[in-house]
């Protein structure tokens, strides 16, 4: 028996050690009488994004609420998480539950918890389910015949994605992003997002557009290292004004400008606060993770825009999102949601914005971002993942926590916060953090300069420091 934890974004394991049918069978069961225990009648939207195995899990899903008697929404195919989340909302659902390890490597896959409302179930809720997990399924889930549940009225198969493009048409100008001459590429990474990208957008350049549960052995992150392939595109092909990626379940967000380069997360947010406020007219809270680039504030001083920022996982967002007027909600990681839609991150949701901006303006993105840099001030974000010995990564988290580094190198600390890992200020505006992976075996170091040699030294430091 193992012990199942949901880390900062759900449940993930590798397939076929730990992420098993059993297993699967295991967490629905818990997930099925916390349900029932919240709810009268309570129904479930299911479904899985294009890993490994993805339909056999979600069907075990389905067939153990099935055994419940709850109602079962299943997804046709596979689907993005905000397909997902949308579809709770839609289908008046009391959760929503989709198979998926989103950005980590091929060798995992996972369980995601969406609430009634259209986004992650928030951390209490989360800790409910988890606490009731049970040692063995109970449930003899094998033996309901999923053609017998839809004849009872137990099972329906849902057509989310149809659900997903009509909620993207109703909400996008997609006629002016078409007629503005912009041309646009689309990497999905062997992702969920690739068929609603082509139904959407047929005529622009599609790159891993078909289905590869193994990710062709990358994992489905949009972070440049993983990205020089649709960066090399964009540059050969020299006119190709933007383009976007997003992970593996599409709930994420990678963004290349026309010569090739890698435009980060803390750059997307600035751009929608920038576009939802002055050109749509939109206001509200922002809300950030703590490893947001601080120059949010700078914006949020500007539109006078309460600001709260919150531990890293989205979930501690949507919890906002749920309850407040929120604008933007953002992380570090590409998980972004704004005002408008479902209270998820989206990241094609995300990329139509900024092309809608693009296309609404007139401006390149390259424009756009020096605009936005008459209100910020320029800045460069870099981030390295450090895989390292188990001990070494815990006698770093120990002096962090001791507040053993008043330095790093010639980086004078001048403010510590530790929110959620620990971040440290220097002069002139530069920052670096310090943060364990709450999914993976690694240390993350992040740090923000006035350029991408300022900000590499900024790093250097830090590991050399740490390491010794």
């Amino acid at each position: 028996m193992t012990k199942i934890k949901f880390g900062t974004d759900g449940w993930r394991a590798i397939i076929a050690k730990d992420f098993t049918e059993e297993n699967v069978a295991r967490v629905t069961e818990a997930t099925a009488n916390w349900l029932l225990k919240n709810f009268e009648k309570p129904s479930i939207v299911v479904g899985h994004d294009c890993r490994f195995a993805g339909e056999l899990f979600a069907e075990t899903v389905a067939k153990v609420c099935i055994a419940k008697n709850i109602k079962v929404y299943l997804a046709k195919d596979f689907v993005s998480t905000p397909m997902v989340s949308l579809g709770a909302l839609k289908l008046k659902a009391s959760l929503g539950v989709i198979i998926t390890a989103s950005h980590n490597p091929p060798s995992y896959n996972g369980f995601k918890l969406k609430g009634h409302y259209g986004g992650p179930l928030v951390p209490e809720k989360i800790q409910e389910v988890e606490d009731i997990i049970p040692d063995k399924c109970t449930i003899n889930y094998n033996a309901v015949d999923l053609n017998d549940a839809k004849s009872k009225g137990l099972l329906e198969i849902a057509p989310l994605e149809d659900m997903y493009l009509k909620h993207v048409e109703e909400h996008f100008d997609i006629k002016a992003i078409k007629n503005s001459n912009l041309k646009l590429a689309y990497d999905s990474m062997y992702g969920a997002g690739q068929r609603i990208m082509k139904r959407l957008f047929p005529d622009i350049v599609h790159l891993h557009n078909d289905n590869n549960p193994g990710f062709h052995g990358q994992a489905p992150e949009p972070i440049h290292k993983n990205l020089l392939e649709f960066s090399e595109l964009i540059k050969k092909d020299g006119k190709i004004n933007c383009g976007l990626c997003t992970d593996g379940d599409a709930d994420r967000i990678g963004l290349y400008d026309s010569k090739g380069n890698f435009v980060d997360s803390h750059h997307i947010i600035l751009l929608l606060i920038k576009y939802l406020v002055e050109e749509k007219k939109y206001n509200g809270k922002l809300i950030c993770a703590f490893s947001v680039t601080p120059r949010v504030k700078k914006l949020a001083e500007a539109y006078k825009l309460p600001l709260t920022i919150t531990q890293i996982g989205f979930k501690y967002i949507a919890g906002y999102m749920v309850t407040e007027d929120v604008l933007l909600g953002g992380e570090e990681s590409g998980g972004i949601a704004i005002k408008g839609h479902i209270p998820e991150r989206d990241g094609i949701w995300m990329g139509l914005t900024i092309w809608e901006y693009m296309a609404k303006s007139g401006k390149t993105l390259e424009q756009l971002i020096d605009d936005l840099y008459k209100l910020t001030g320029r800045f460069v974000y870099e981030r390295n993942d450090l895989h390292l010995d188990e001990a070494v990564k815990q006698r770093i988290i120990k002096e962090c926590k001791e507040d053993k580094y008043k330095s790093f190198g010639s980086y004078k600390v001048e403010k510590l916060e530790t929110i959620d890992g620990w971040k440290y200020y220097f002069e002139n505006d530069q920052w670096m953090m310090i943060r364990a992976s709450g999914t993976e075996p690694v240390l993350r170091i992040y740090a923000e300069s006035d350029t991408i040699e300022n900000t590499r030294k900024i790093l250097k430091a830090t590991q050399d420091t740490l390491l010794g």
